[in-house]
């Protein structure tokens, strides 16, 4: 069970149960023969035991008002409040405006899953270091910008299926045309040298921000939109894990025609207010998207801790959601759509126990079947990984598939069953 509880407050989620969707039934094809393995996102990566700040007794949920780095204290020069730019003078007003909020939900969530049995800590803590992948898909895209493109409006097909009928890969081209796996089990291929494990019933497309047209051509219209944007901050900037995109470049992606009328669009923003007003006040409006409802991502460790003192400076255990409903003229914001006629809540809480690799994001599909229907077409722009049933798009969309963050067992004949989508 991937969504351990729910109240009016938020949920509680198991973001492995949710990241292992349908990869107990695993085809793999080697030299073209196909055989039977079971796969597993790797454990480890879920296994956040403590804080990153050891708390007081009783102050795991008390907003973090005695954490305490672990250890001896770093020596930190005191700055006066008028040493704050404006840029963190917002931050703080904004984090007082919403702490309340993040405090008195994440307790009661949590409070609601330890009398369940869960966020109890780990029991069977798996001693193994983390899996690591040097991701070269993104400099994959960049060579791939040499290639001739393709002219996908006088093309017969728009996409392109994962395996032939041999079980052969090597005809893919995976940089100007989606590619779907259409069977109902996953999919263990060799891409471009590397073993990925594809989802059941998924598509995607592997490029950058030029080369966003043949998603425009494949000619769906999706009822829930999320997207994770690598945001511009310094961060990103020292880390060089990933190519930040200027705030403005976003307006150029083609939601209103990818989008369908009353569409869910989802996107995370980061703790800087100048984002979320770039998303509120501009971006969305842009694109013809009404604000319905701002959520939040609570990371706690696995006993329920904050991950981050709630009133530390440097980072927050929170991130945000922004969501709005897709609206291309006045009739369609009248529209007797069924979706239409779901409300979405403010300020709702998503608790869980974050993955321990960077930029890895909970899957949204559970906690939003709510708001577009259990059939809704779904897309995921600047994805990092796959999702059954879902397409997805991004210069690094396959990172998080491949086969070094799974562990895989063979696997004796099984019988086709129906894949949660």
């Amino acid at each position: 069970m991937s969504v351990l509880l729910q109240s009016s407050r938020g949920c509680v989620l198991d973001a492995r149960s949710l990241t292992d969707q349908c990869y107990s039934q695993c085809i793999r094809w080697t030299d073209n023969r196909e055989s039977h393995v079971e796969c597993s996102f790797q454990k480890r990566c879920f296994q956040t035991l403590k804080s990153y700040f050891s708390v007081g007794a009783g102050a795991a949920m008390d907003g973090g008002s005695r954490d305490q780095p672990t250890g001896k204290l770093p020596k930190k020069r005191k700055r006066k409040h008028s040493e704050l730019n404006q840029g963190e003078i917002h931050s703080q007003a904004f984090h007082q405006k919403v702490r309340n909020v993040i405090l008195e939900g994440t307790k009661a969530l949590v409070d609601s899953a330890q009398s369940l049995g869960y966020l109890k800590g780990e029991t069977d803590q798996v001693e193994e270091p983390l899996p690591s992948q040097e991701c070269r898909l993104a400099a994959l895209c960049e060579m791939a910008k040499e290639l001739p493109q393709v002219d996908d409006e006088g093309q017969d097909e728009h996409a392109q299926s994962l395996v032939a009928e041999d079980g052969c890969t090597s005809h893919l081209d995976l940089f100007s045309q989606v590619t779907e796996n259409r069977e109902d089990k996953a999919a263990v291929v060799m891409l471009m040298g590397e073993e990925y494990v594809i989802p059941p019933h998924t598509a995607f497309l592997l490029s950058d921000f030029t080369r966003i047209q043949p998603l425009v051509h494949y000619g769906r219209r999706f009822d829930l939109i999320v997207m994770d944007p690598p945001w511009e901050n310094k961060s990103v900037k020292r880390s060089r894990r990933y190519s930040s995109l200027p705030s403005s470049q976003l307006k150029r992606l083609p939601i209103p025609l990818l989008a369908s009328p009353n569409g869910l669009v989802v996107t995370w923003v980061t703790n800087r207010p100048s984002h979320l007003r770039f998303v509120r006040d501009e971006l969305y409006p842009h694109w013809g998207v009404q604000v319905v409802a701002e959520w939040f991502w609570v990371k706690v460790t696995t006993s329920g801790q904050f991950v981050f003192p709630l009133d530390s400076q440097h980072k927050k255990p929170y991130e945000m959601l922004v969501l709005g409903r897709y609206r291309p003229s006045a009739d369609a914001s009248t529209s007797h759509s069924e979706m239409s006629k779901v409300p979405v809540e403010d300020q709702r809480l998503i608790v869980s126990v974050p993955s321990a690799l960077h930029s890895q994001k909970p899957l949204l599909s559970e906690v939003l079947k709510p708001y577009v229907g259990a059939e809704a077409k779904c897309l995921e722009l600047f994805a990092r990984s796959l999702q059954p049933g879902w397409t997805s798009w991004g210069n690094e969309v396959l990172k998080f598939q491949h086969m070094n963050y799974f562990t895989s067992t063979p696997a004796d004949d099984f019988s086709p069953r129906q894949c949660h989508r």
